[in-house]
Formats: C-alpha cells, sequence, structure tokens
C-alpha cells in the first residue's frame, strides 16, 4: 500500500477531463435556449456596473442565476461524478439568499447605498466573466458548445458576483462564497493538469485584494 504523501490531487478525481467539460456542453444544449439568456443577463450587468447605478437591481439578476447554478449544474450534473458538488450546490443556494437579502435591502452590505460613488474597477473581473472566460474553452481546443457562461456555469458566476461586489462597494459576507467555490474550481482544473487553471483563482485573488485595499482606504 502506497504512503499517503505519495498521492498527487489527480489521484482523487473520480472523472476524466473530457466529462467534466462535457457537462458544460449539456447543459447548455439541454438548456436552450438559455444560453442566449445568460449572455443578455451578462450585458445587463455589464451596463448596470458601468453606469454604477441600481445596485439592488444588479444583485437580484444575479439570484436566478445562482439558483441555476446550484441546481442545473452542481445537483443535477455535477454532483453523479463529483461527491463534493452538492456541497458546492448548498454553497450557491446560500449565496443567492445573500445576494437576496443585500438587493431587498434586509442586510446593509452595500457601502454605495451610503451616497459612495461605485468603484468601476470591479467592471474589471465581470467583465472577464462575460467576454473573456467563455472564450478560454475554444481558444484551448474544447467545443464552442461547452462554453462557459454567467448563470449556467459556476466560474464565471462567481466572478461575475465579485466584479458586483466590488463595483458597488459590498460587505466581506458577498464575497466569501464566490472566492471559496474560484479556489475549489482552481484546484480541480489544476487536478486535471488544465492549462487554464490559475486564472479563475488568480482574478479571484486579485479581486479580493482591491477590495481589500479600498476598505482599508475608506473607499
Amino acid at each position: 500500500m502506497s504512503e499517503w504523501w505519495t498521492y498527487r490531487l489527480s489521484d482523487f478525481l473520480m472523472f476524466e477531463p473530457r466529462t467534466y467539460y462535457r457537462l458544460f456542453e449539456r447543459i447548455n444544449g439541454e438548456l436552450w435556449p438559455a444560453p442566449l439568456l445568460a449572455l443578455a443577463l451578462g450585458v445587463a450587468l455589464l451596463v448596470l456596473a458601468w453606469r454604477g447605478r441600481a445596485p439592488r437591481a444588479a444583485l437580484l439578476l444575479l439570484v436566478p442565476a445562482w439558483l441555476m447554478v446550484a441546481v442545473a449544474f452542481h445537483w443535477q450534473r455535477y454532483a453523479p461524478i463529483n461527491f463534493l458538488a452538492p456541497w458546492y450546490a448548498w454553497a450557491s443556494l446560500l449565496q443567492g439568499a445573500l445576494l437576496l437579502a443585500a438587493a431587498t435591502g434586509r442586510v446593509k452590505w452595500l457601502r454605495a447605498d451610503a451616497d459612495r460613488s461605485p468603484d468601476r474597477l470591479g467592471v474589471v473581473p465581470l467583465a472577464f466573466a462575460v467576454l473573456l472566460q467563455p472564450l478560454i474553452g475554444p481558444l484551448l481546443g474544447r467545443p464552442w458548445q461547452g462554453v462557459e457562461l454567467v448563470g449556467l456555469a459556476p466560474d464565471p458566476t462567481a466572478l461575475a458576483t465579485l466584479g458586483l461586489a466590488l463595483t458597488f462597494r459590498a460587505r466581506w459576507a458577498l464575497l466569501v462564497i464566490p472566492v471559496l467555490l474560484a479556489l475549489a474550481s482552481g484546484a480541480t482544473l489544476w487536478a486535471m493538469d488544465a492549462p487554464d487553471a490559475w486564472v479563475t483563482p488568480v482574478v479571484a485573488v486579485v479581486g479580493v485584494v482591491w477590495w481589500w485595499g479600498g476598505r482599508r482606504s475608506g473607499g
């Protein structure tokens, strides 16, 4: 029997990379025309963030996105191949509930509500999630049918949420789950030797550093 320290993270994977990437092809195809709605959602979020208005409406738009990621992706498609997927689903549902609480004013987690101007640098991770992340797979040779979109795939949904949280100067409670899910996704991709494994975690960590810097400076 091999010693435990001889194992690599990839030894604990219960699926092949092709099986994982096939999940995105399935959700896009089986829920068509949901990908078109996801693209429209991404554009709407970008417009709201760039204009720096209606932060509550922007967060409210993300609530069904997290619900879709929780149920349609993690529970219905990812759970059969990954025993951690139900935990990701519960975390996604919790994130949706937190966003709903912030959007409806149940909790005061948006400092932009206090007459503070939005931080438009938060648009950067949001724009990355909406415009660039869907292109990564095809550029690496994966099928276009498997593009990862906000509201259907976890990584762009997490980064879009992070971008809005930065834009509207949200409290830390809205950042924790997206960042943790981004790191978990990066670990999975790293175990699969995916060349883009570093992308989502790096964008998430840079976003947190920027949020912390703004908090320290009183912005």
